[in-house]
C-alpha cells in the first residue's frame, strides 16, 4: 500500500468530500427532474412508481415484507403506497396459500398497463439527462461504482 503523506493525505480526503457532495447534489437533481416528471405527465409519486416497478419485475407479486426489503423502506412506509394503489385499482392484495396472515401484492392489468407506459417515459427522461455520457464514460463510472459496491452490502451491485 502507498504511503502518503499527512498534507497529501488531507487533500485526497477533501477531494472524496468534494465528490461526495457532488455525486449528492447529482443525484438530488436527477430525482427531482424524476419526481417533477412523474407528477407532470402521469399525476403519481416516485414512491408508487418503485413500488410498481418491483412488483412489475415479480408477476407472481411479492409479500408485503418482500417489498419493503427490496425497496429498503419499512413495512409501515409501504402499507400506505399500496392501500392507494390498491384504491386506484393498479395493484391488488391476494391471500397467501398456508399462511393466514400474510398477503402477497401483485400489479392489476390495469397497473401492469400504465407502469409499462410510465417504465418507458422513465428511461427516456434518464437517456436524455445522461446523454452527454458516452459508452466509455458509462463503463469507467460502472467500474468506479462497482469499487464501492462494499458499502451496499448488497451482491447484486451490478450495472
Amino acid at each position: 500500500m502507498i504511503q502518503l503523506s499527512k498534507q497529501e493525505n488531507t487533500a485526497l480526503e477533501k477531494r472524496r468530500l468534494r465528490m461526495w457532495i457532488r455525486m449528492l447534489r447529482t443525484t438530488r437533481a436527477v430525482e427531482s427532474r424524476l419526481r417533477d416528471f412523474l407528477r407532470e405527465e402521469y399525476d403519481t409519486t416516485l414512491p408508487r412508481f418503485d413500488v410498481m416497478a418491483a412488483l412489475y419485475r415479480a408477476e407472481d407479486g411479492l409479500k408485503m415484507s418482500a417489498l419493503s426489503k427490496q425497496l429498503l423502506v419499512s413495512n409501515g412506509n409501504v402499507t400506505g403506497i399500496v392501500d392507494r394503489l390498491v384504491a386506484d385499482d393498479l395493484i391488488k392484495r391476494v391471500a397467501v396459500k398456508d399462511d393466514r396472515r400474510a398477503v402477497r401484492v401483485c400489479l392489476t392489468q390495469k397497473g401492469r398497463t400504465l407502469f409499462a407506459r410510465m417504465a418507458q417515459g422513465h428511461e427516456a427522461l434518464l437517456n436524455d439527462l445522461f446523454s452527454p455520457m458516452a459508452e466509455k464514460d458509462l463503463n469507467a463510472m460502472a467500474d468506479i461504482f462497482g469499487r464501492l459496491k462494499h458499502m451496499d452490502g448488497d451482491d447484486d451491485f451490478n450495472d
